[in-house]
Parts: structure tokens; sequence; C-alpha cells
């Protein structure tokens, strides 16, 4: 099918941008294009106004900010530049295998984690990784800028708490702490596709080696990203041994909520949830320890 018409705009600078946004309550903004444009083509979406941010300098950083002790990402870092960084790879090892694992590398070199936060799909694999990092969101509009932690930005599928006028200018991830590590896992029919079931980890470790902080986030088991809180506040204070492992896994999985597709039944979802946080689990416990897999 054919898009239907719209007003094309190509705005310079974030004010601008955010000026076209509250001028046009339909407007949609255009950073990699691989979620809208689809729904575009087939008239799911039809905004009238499409706001392209593209050539907006400056917004395309992954850095870290002393002052603030967060990573700070841009609203056009690409999914790829994520994958080729030295620092993701070596501080963010949850952020560094959630972007391999999207897609394809036509989606990675287009796409951006902004983009994917913005569009709030519950089958996106950014916001669970960032769900367990605790990141937020910065959102700015002519009012100026707010914070929005991830765990209040979900409000439903490709519904979030932005407002019309607001933009996604940035995401902001803490530092991790010492004797820290992270873990996605991700089920898929094959490569390039949407998980079948998604599981980000981030903990830390105290000096007497039991866990001190946890975050469990969940893709694509329920109409949202999920944060598994009860899970995560179990394993805190507790040593990493198998069966507490196995228990925050179980509670992890009682969390999810997945419905029945051409992916799988409920039951074998909800069990993926458990397998998928019982291996993250591990992996980031052996990335405190010191080791690499």
């Amino acid at each position: 099918m054919i898009p239907a018409s719209f007003r094309y705009a190509a705005p310079q600078s974030v004010g601008e941008a955010v000026d076209l946004l509250a001028a046009h309550a339909d407007a949609k903004v255009l950073a990699g294009g691989h979620s809208l444009l689809p729904l575009m083509k087939l008239r799911l979406a039809m905004p009238p106004v499409l706001v392209d941010i593209n050539r907006i300098p400056g917004l395309d950083y992954i850095r870290e900010d002393p002052q603030i002790e967060q990573l700070r990402v841009g609203a056009l870092a690409r999914h790829i530049d994520f994958e080729r960084s030295q620092l993701i790879q070596d501080r963010y090892p949850l952020l560094w295998d959630a972007a391999r694992g999207i897609g394809d590398p036509l989606v990675r070199n287009r796409g951006t984690l902004a983009g994917a936060v913005a569009h709030a799909d519950p089958a996106a694999d950014w916001p669970a990784a960032l769900l367990a990092a605790n990141a937020s969101v910065v959102a700015t509009s002519p009012r100026g800028e707010r914070i929005i932690p991830l765990s209040e930005f979900f409000r439903a599928i490709l519904t979030t708490a932005l407002t019309p006028d607001e933009l996604v200018t940035e995401l902001r991830i803490p530092f991790p702490e010492p004797r820290s590590g992270g873990a996605y896992e991700k089920l898929e029919r094959k490569v390039g596709d949407y998980a079948v079931i998604g599981v980000g980890v981030q903990l830390s470790l105290n000096a007497a080696g039991t866990i001190a902080k946890a975050g469990i986030g969940l893709c694509n088991a329920g109409s949202t990203s999920i944060r598994a809180t009860e899970a995560a506040a179990y394993l805190v204070g507790k040593p990493p041994a198998t069966d507490y492992i196995n228990e925050a896994a179980q509670l992890a999985m009682q969390a999810s909520d997945p419905i029945e597709d051409d992916r799988g039944p409920v039951d074998y979802k909800r069990a993926m949830v458990r397998e998928l946080t019982r291996r993250a689990l591990r992996r980031a416990l052996a990335r405190a320890e010191g080791g690499r897999p």
C-alpha cells in the first residue's frame, strides 16, 4: 500500500522540532523509521506531519558524564554505535548484548535506541534491557526538559508517558558500580526476528560477595515491557547460589503475562522467561565476578 498524504518537516534544531510537535498534535517523529514507516505504508498510522529529526546536529552521542554519574545517549545514537563501542563493551555489557541481537545489519545501521524506547513496542529488546539498568528518559518540549524514570514511562502497548509536544532527546543509564555485571538473553525463531522472550539483568555484588543491587527486565512478556521488581528485590542480600537464582527466575516468570501467538503458547513463553532469567543471572554474575563470557 501507499501511505496517506502527509507534510514532511526536517527541523534543524531540537527547539524547532518540539515547536512542530506542539503545533501539530498528531505529528510523528522520524529517526530510524523501521517501525513507523511500515505502519504508514499499511495506513495503520496516518500522521498529518512527519518530523524528521535526522538533520539536527549533536544528537548522536554516547558518552559518560562524571558529574551526574550516568551514561548519556543522544536521540540519534544508532544500534550499531553500541555494537561498535569499546566503552559499551567494556563497561555496559548488558547494552552490548542487547544491541548485537537487534534485527539485522540494515536495522542496526539506521534504528535508534531512543526511537525504540519512544515506540514502546513490548517486543523490542532495548526497553527490557534499559529497565534492568534503571534508565531514565529525558523528554524535551516547549516548556523545557523533564526526566522520566523508565519504570514510569510505559503505559500500554505503543503508549508512553510522553505528551504530544515532547521529544525524547536523551536516555540516561547509571554508571555501573564496582563488581557489577549485566547480560541480555534472547530467544528468537531466526536471526533478526523479534524475541519470543528476552530478559535483561543488571546486578552488583558487595565486598562480602552477596548481591547488593539487581534489576530484571522482560521483553515480549506482557502488554508492556516489564520490570520484574519482586524477583530483583528477592536477590538483594542473597549469595549468588543456584537455589536463589532459581527462585528469582520463578518470580520473574510469575511477573510475566505473555499472549499466545505464532511464536508459542503462553505456558511455553512463561517457561522461557524462567529459563532465560536463569541464564542472564548466571552470565551477569560471572561478569560481576570478573569473567567475560
